[in-house]
């Protein structure tokens, strides 16, 4: 068995309030083992046997769309990519001490140069952003709601579905899972 973490998007946002003891039921009628919520904005943590990712992700997404009756998008990493996201230093520190807020979008698969160039273009004295593997850093250097960043933008951006989480989550869920 390996452990797999799930960050769900749109779980407890705009209007979708699911209980984490839901999701976790969900999970386990898929015949994953070990399923844990941590903190209700849907990220889960489980155990299945090793195999296909992406194959893992659609059973999921697939199990809870015909559960809660709308797309819920999953991006699956294992313990190692958890832990390595977690320590990535996507800009220089002395700009991360000034910032406000590190989020990290999860999305499917790497981006590719146009969807990168259109992603940069978007950057402004508030955000920067880093494209790193299958996630891409997003800096605030004032207030988020200083901001005309969203999730939505996002994957307007990129052609593709993405899941925001702040650095500290990330953080917190790689020192107790990893």
């Amino acid at each position: 068995m390996s452990r797999y973490i799930a960050f769900l998007r749109a779980i407890n946002v705009g209007g979708h309030n699911v209980k984490m003891s839901q999701l976790i039921q969900l999970f386990e009628s898929l015949g994953l083992k070990n399923v844990e919520s941590f903190i209700a904005s849907g990220n889960l943590v489980f155990d299945a046997k090793a195999g296909n990712v992406k194959t893992l992700e659609k059973k999921i997404e697939t199990k809870l769309h015909e559960a809660l009756g709308y797309e819920v998008a999953t991006f699956i990493r294992t313990n190692a990519e958890l832990d390595e996201i977690s320590k990535h230093k996507p800009f220089p520190q002395v700009q991360l001490d000034t910032a406000t807020a590190l989020n990290i979008a999860f999305i499917a698969n790497p981006i590719d140069d146009q969807a990168k160039q259109k992603l940069m273009a978007l950057q402004n004295e508030i955000d920067a952003f880093h494209v790193h593997g299958r996630e891409i850093y997003w800096m605030c250097q004032k207030k988020q709601s200083e901001s005309k960043f969203s999730n939505a933008i996002l994957e307007k951006a990129i052609g593709a579905k993405a899941t925001l989480r702040s650095i500290n989550t990330v953080r917190k869920m790689a020192e107790k899972y990893t």
